[in-house]
């Protein structure tokens, strides 16, 4: 936890020391898929497609987790993780930090866990991270360069096996934040929607978006609205906000029916949980 705090903590000092960025990071030359389920490690790669031996679903209902876990930065972390996790069938984590005490719960608890390693530091992956009772039928790694940072932020696009017979598309996203206009932050997200457009089945876009402009915002309603999304609205929303009282994470869907979805404080991060259940649709 310390090691991570000091280094986390430096970033933005080695970004304005030339030469010693390379020091504390590594950065992939093309998107890399690495696993922390307790049957397999796998060798890292883009994408990867597992038998479907059951059902994502529970009797026809989804309950997801979506947070933010600010690379488990904040001691509380784990304990309100087992707490959120407990009835849950899929975790979408964004700035997970593949650390041991992290891989270690993922193996205790027998999550089917991927992970895009957008980058490593010291020797420990960072990246969007999902975890779900069944394995995908197919999971891929995204990335997409911070044009300041120099550093990539991530998404996952899954397919999970649900028992309707059809499978759920599904897009865990950490968006890109620090540009001036909007042409990087929309080409990412065209890309994963790109990608659901030939599915015919139910859909969950969902995560980070660092949504916070009102030309941002605006955009991403228009894209998923023009993609057959809706979005799901929260009680009570205790979602962080900008300075401008705009949201920066979202979950979208369809053909699914949404039946409660929350955002509760909580100080183990820098963001608050969304907790969603949907139910198939008939």
């Amino acid at each position: 936890m310390k090691k991570r705090l000091v280094v986390w903590g430096l970033l933005l000092a080695v970004l304005l020391v030339p030469g010693s960025f390379a020091v504390l990071f590594s950065v992939p030359d093309k998107p890399q898929l690495t696993q922390a389920d307790p049957l397999t490690e796998a060798l890292p790669q883009q994408c990867s497609q597992y038998p479907a031996h059951d059902y994502l679903d529970q009797n026809g209902t989804l309950k997801l987790v979506v947070w933010n876990i600010y690379k488990q930065n904040r001691p509380e972390w784990q304990p309100v993780l087992q707490e959120l996790s407990a009835n849950a069938n899929l975790l979408l984590l964004q700035e997970a930090s593949m650390s041991g005490e992290l891989h270690a719960w993922l193996q205790q608890k027998r999550w089917q866990a991927n992970q895009v390693n957008a980058f490593e530091v010291l020797g420990e992956p960072a990246g969007v991270l999902n975890a779900a009772r069944v394995a995908p039928q197919q999971v891929c790694a995204f990335t997409a360069l911070e044009p300041w940072l120099r550093l990539p932020k991530s998404a996952l696009y899954a397919l999970y096996p649900l028992s309707s017979g059809q499978s759920l598309a599904l897009v865990n996203l950490h968006a890109i934040n620090f540009t001036l206009g909007t042409a990087e932050y929309q080409a990412q997200i065209e890309q994963l929607l790109g990608q659901l457009q030939q599915h015919q089945g139910p859909v969950i876009v969902a995560g980070d978006f660092n949504s916070w402009s009102e030309e941002r915002t605006a955009w991403l309603s228009q894209a998923m609205t023009a993609n057959g999304l809706q979005e799901v609205h929260f009680n009570p929303d205790q979602r962080v906000r900008f300075i401008n009282g705009l949201p920066l994470d979202h979950v979208f869907f369809k053909q699914l029916s949404l039946k409660t979805a929350e955002a509760p404080v909580s100080d183990a991060s820098d963001h608050n949980p969304l907790l969603v259940t949907f139910t198939l649709s008939e």
